[in-house]
């Protein structure tokens, strides 16, 4: 009979493995066990908090670039200058997204370190890049949309990514901090771009942003992972073998991780419909008011909630992914109510709900991801779930438009808009059913599974040591 090994999610990395030599012999190699503290760990959470803050601080303030945009696309005699300048924008948070997989292939190649350091690059290549071509909208979207996308995707997965190699008992906190920094950075960069947009054009307001956004490549230096990768073997020079160290297939049989990245695409698709559309919601039903109110209480509160959230994911006992289901049930619900409420000081309200939920998600991406397929392949299990998650987060909002339209409210846009994270969340119940099934996790720094075999002694039934190769 086949002996089952306990799978401990993030403290089976911590144990003693053997590993095989180029001679094949078995050598015990001890992992080091995440510090939880210290001088550079401390500077790993600083670097990660900026490398998020500076990316989605630009991506998020895309729309102090937009009416400029539409203004030169009206010079030009362009069409449809409205929906193409803001696909610019637009297709900067999706193409982020859509290429995290690719960011995580990357990480199983050349590892956390190097592929943070490439995207900070990238993407403030990009951004200058975009200086020289603002009067071609064509470029744009290469330069400032898909560059800068693939630069943002590059170095935010293994921001998130390297926390576990640091930290272990105060992962949640750390995640919280880290991801506050997108909120903290968010409030005020509009306002430094309003300011070299007026005093300097749009040319050197990307040329700024590309010497911001070259910190993010200084930060990724300090993305040293603590495990070792043994050294691959020359033996196999298959396809197979080339594919299992570019494509990480055992994050995807692993039950538990499967059921999650396929539940958060359903869970995404409305939510960022109320992001996208409460400033003309607010328009239509609260004239008069402060219609950027409800946008500063969700950015506000986001970040609070991804510190609470953060700490709670660290007690003894805490289920974070029942936390993210409440988190997305909270969401739904209160999307729903938006459309029905005859107050402002109610939309304020669940504003602030939306706000500190949202933080909620947000902070407990990482600790799930590491939960469930260990420290070693986290950065391509958030790669892979971001990256499935890109489209719908991208429809949702054009759709909830386009029911808009027809239906002359945003009833209906926002009550499906609410119903997705519910579902989504509902799907989740599958996870808590799922047996960890990996017999074993790979102990690397973040790169993909070498071709060195892992030989684990398998009882049999007849009582004799069976060797099984591992993939």
């Amino acid at each position: 009979m086949k002996m089952n090994l306990d799978p401990k999610e993030n403290s089976d990395l911590l144990q003693e493995r053997s590993k095989v030599d180029t001679n094949g012999n078995a050598n015990q190699e001890e992992v080091r066990e995440p510090p939880d503290g210290g001088f550079r760990a401390y500077a790993v959470v600083l670097a990660s908090f900026f490398t998020n803050g500076l990316l989605f601080g630009v991506i998020n303030s895309c729309s102090v670039v937009y009416p400029v945009l539409e203004i030169i696309l009206k010079e030009q005699g362009a069409t449809n200058e409205e929906s193409r300048a803001a696909l610019v924008g637009a297709l900067t948070m999706g193409m982020t997204f859509l290429l995290s997989p690719l960011s995580g292939v990357l990480t199983g190649i050349v590892g956390i370190r190097l592929t943070a350091v490439l995207g900070g690059t990238i993407a403030a290549l990009g951004l200058i890049v975009s200086s020289f071509v603002v009067d071609n909208i064509n470029a744009l979207y290469f330069t400032y949309s898909i560059m800068y996308g693939l630069g943002a995707s590059f170095a935010y997965t293994p921001s998130l990514a390297i926390l576990g190699h640091y930290f272990k008992k105060h992962l949640g906190l750390v995640n919280g901090l880290v991801t506050v920094g997108s909120s903290v950075f968010t409030a005020f960069i509009p306002s430094l771009m309003e300011y070299m947009l007026n005093n300097y054009g749009l040319q050197w307001l990307f040329r700024f942003l590309g010497l911001l956004t070259f910190g993010v490549a200084l930060c990724g230096l300090l993305f040293k992972p603590l495990m070792n990768i043994p050294k691959p073997s020359r033996r196999d020079g298959n396809l197979k073998s080339f594919l299992t160290k570019i494509i990480n297939i055992q994050i995807w049989k692993n039950r538990k991780y499967r059921f999650w990245a396929l539940s958060m695409p359903v869970a995404l698709f409305g939510y960022f419909v109320s992001y996208v559309h409460i400033k003309k919601f607010m328009n239509n039903n609260f004239p008069g008011a402060n219609y950027n109110v409800p946008l500063q209480c969700i950015a506000i509160t986001s970040g609070m909630g991804r510190l609470l959230f953060g700490v709670l994911a660290d007690k003894p006992g805490i289920n974070k992914i029942l936390l993210q289901q409440i988190s997305f049930y909270v969401i739904g619900i209160l999307t729903i109510a938006l459309p029905f409420v005859r107050s402002f000081s109610m939309v304020v309200v669940i504003s602030l709900g939306m706000g500190i939920f949202d933080g909620a998600f947000i902070a407990l991406i990482g600790p799930i991801a590491i939960q469930l397929c260990g420290r070693a392949y986290a950065a391509q299990a958030i790669g892979c779930m971001l990256g499935m998650s890109a489209m719908p987060l991208s429809a949702g909002p054009p759709i909830a438009a386009y029911i808009h339209r027809l239906s002359g409210s945003y009833t209906l846009p926002f009550v499906l808009a609410g119903i997705s994270p519910i579902v989504g969340a509902t799907l989740m119940f599958s996870v808590h059913f799922q047996r960890q099934n990996g017999e074993t996790e790979i102990v690397t720094n973040g790169h993909a599974p070498s071709d060195v075999e892992k030989s684990i002694p398998l009882l049999v039934s007849n009582g004799n040591a069976k060797q099984q190769t591992a993939l």
